[in-house]
């Protein structure tokens, strides 16, 4: 059963029938890819005709709008208007025959405007004087839309469905007056029918039947055509461009209106957009059954075209030696096998120099495992001289001498690292070898150096990179103290910042300062500018200030720096603050 199967396992069946598997993948993802695209395009016009719809029906809204704007603007500027207003705000109440000439002022306007319910005008104390009874606006209106009229100062404010009469839209405007410097004068409401709103008409000439929704900005529906149950609120909130209702779903543009605040819904069936879709779906089964077909007949002459001469290579390759690594010579008209051919030969050389290249490089790996290992005896050789020195000078009686030796065994220990060696300490274990390096400046300098390290219980175990402390004292030694005539103090702080979660690390001397101009110098240096030290390299800070930046400066950003302060005759501080925590930049390090 296996011999047989394994007759068929070659390798023109197996590009044979790769191919098939690829092409019908290929025609499968097509086909879905091209279904998808065309559908989203018959998706996508039909949300253009929609959005093309809400934009001409919100341009129709906003010409309606104005169109009442312009209406209540001209009755509220009215001269006869104006001056009754005027006296009742100076306190002269109108007669009954000057209310009853409101009636042929508001009437001539009213005409010239259809879907004019009513125009209603009333003074500043909420007293309507036209129609002529005795309602009151704040009966009328919640005082919410009052206070916005009086925010607007006269822009038309729309309050949605009188509550009176369903029917009916109202809007209110407050009316200044123009002969008192636009004094507030009273106010005029105008109820629209429903029906000045209609906006369905304009779809009339197209096949696709668009629903137009209008909704107030409280969320209440001024117009609609739309026969179906519909959830106005989730439909206003959602972001989704088909919204699902209780007959069939629908393709859903919205369009806001700016000067009336209402929202404009325009929704078509998503199957008037799909109708082409069923016709799409025969065409691709059929191209597909045809590529098929044709594919299977190509597939089949070109795994021959393919395999043929691969196998007269492999018995031209059988003649070669495989142990002695010699090229092949074949000579092919096709251009890929004789590439092939030429690839092998230049596979065979190569395999010859790396062989060499792995030979040479076993050696040098030797030779430099054998120097590592030589050059790790050289600090145990140091540190054993250093300790012979101290006995021979203990020996002597020379115990300053000793004392130095020790130190200096000692600093020498703390600063030459092995590889496994830990690169951060605690500040405690810093500020030791701190000490360590002042107690050897104090023999060199003697009663001209005074010194002091305060330490908070809290701050010792906080870790740090190490030699971070060290570079700022010897400076504070080789800037200040040298420098002074007499005796100087290097002071050496760690406590707690004012940055909760931070340590503050000062280093002062009351050496002899710097001016301005050389305190700048110092800074332009650290932050890459050319070093100004005319004593040692001049890298210590810049070293520190730079250790700094690359390990806390995810963590503290234009916080991680090196702080320096300084007054001529007075000396220099320097301190930087570092996180009390570090275990994170401890363990990424």
């Amino acid at each position: 059963m296996r011999g047989n199967l394994g007759r068929w396992n070659s390798l023109r069946n197996q590009i044979f029938v790769g191919f098939v598997l690829v092409m019908l993948v290929v025609l499968f993802i097509a086909g879905i890819v091209t279904y998808d695209r065309v559908s989203g395009l018959l998706k996508t016009n039909a949300e253009k005709h929609i959005h093309q719809t809400a934009v001409q029906a919100n341009g129709r809204l906003d010409a309606l709008i104005t169109q009442v704007n312009s209406l209540t603007a001209q009755v509220a500027d009215d001269p006869y208007v104006q001056r009754l207003l005027s006296n009742e705000k100076g306190a002269e109440p109108a007669r009954f025959n000057q209310r009853q000439a409101l009636l042929q002022i508001v009437s001539s306007y009213q005409s010239f405007m259809s879907g004019v319910q009513s125009l209603e005008i009333y003074t500043t104390n909420y007293s309507r004087i036209f129609p002529m009874d005795d309602r009151s606006l704040d009966k009328r209106l919640g005082q919410h839309w009052i206070a916005d009229a009086d925010e607007e100062k006269g822009r038309l404010v729309w309050t949605g469905p009188d509550p009176e009469d369903p029917g009916v839209i109202m809007a209110i405007r407050r009316i200044n007056l123009l002969d008192r410097a636009f004094d507030h004068g009273g106010y005029i409401v105008v109820r629209m029918q429903r029906s000045f709103f209609q906006l369905n008409d304009l779809d009339a000439e197209d096949d696709v039947q668009d629903s137009i929704l209008l909704v107030d900005a409280a969320g209440s529906v001024v117009t609609s055509n739309l026969d179906t149950s519909l959830d106005v609120e989730a439909l206003l909130s959602s972001d989704s461009s088909v919204v699902q209702t209780r007959d069939e779903p629908y393709i859903v543009v919205k369009q806001h209106s700016e000067m009336t605040g209402w929202t404009i819904a325009v929704l078509t069936p998503v199957s008037e957009t799909t109708e082409g879709v069923s016709i799409l779906r025969t065409a691709l089964l059929i191209s597909g059954l045809f590529g098929v077909v044709l594919f299977l007949i190509m597939s089949f002459l070109l795994s021959t075209m393919i395999t043929r001469p691969i196998t007269r290579l492999m018995r031209a390759m059988r003649s070669a030696r495989p142990g002695a690594m010699e090229p092949n010579v074949m000579v092919s008209s096709t251009m890929e096998i004789h590439r092939l051919n030429e690839v092998y030969n230049q596979m065979v050389y190569r395999l010859n120099e790396l062989t060499q290249e792995v030979y040479e490089k076993e050696i040098m790996q030797s030779r430099t495992e054998l120097k590592a290992l030589q050059s790790q005896i050289n600090p145990h050789f140091l540190f054993n001289t250093l300790e012979a020195f101290y006995w021979s000078l203990e020996d002597k009686g020379d115990e300053e001498m000793a004392r130095m030796v020790v130190a200096m065994s000692r600093l020498f220990r703390y600063i030459i690292s092995s590889p496994h060696q830990d690169e951060w300490v605690t500040i405690a274990d810093e500020l030791e070898h701190v000490e360590r390096y002042l107690r050897i400046m104090e023999m060199r300098l003697g009663e001209r150096l005074q010194w002091e390290i305060k330490l908070s219980d809290a701050m010792r175990r906080v870790r740090i990179p190490k030699l971070l402390i060290q570079p700022l004292v010897e400076n504070a030694i080789l800037h200040g103290i040298e420098s002074k005539i007499g005796p100087g103090k290097v002071s050496v702080l760690v406590g707690s910042s004012t940055t909760e979660g931070q340590v503050r690390i000062e280093v002062q001397d009351n050496g002899p300062g710097m001016d301005d101009g050389r305190l700048q110098s110092v800074v332009c240096a650290l932050n890459g500018g050319p070093a100004v030290s005319n004593k040692g390299t001049g890298v210590g800070l810049i070293n520190v200030h730079r250790r700094l930046k690359l390990y806390f400066g995810s963590q503290l950003g234009e916080m991680c720096r090196l702080s320096i302060t300084s007054e001529v005759g007075k000396g220099t501080v320097i301190c930087f603050e570092i996180p009390k925590d570090t275990e994170g930049v401890y363990d990424s390090g």
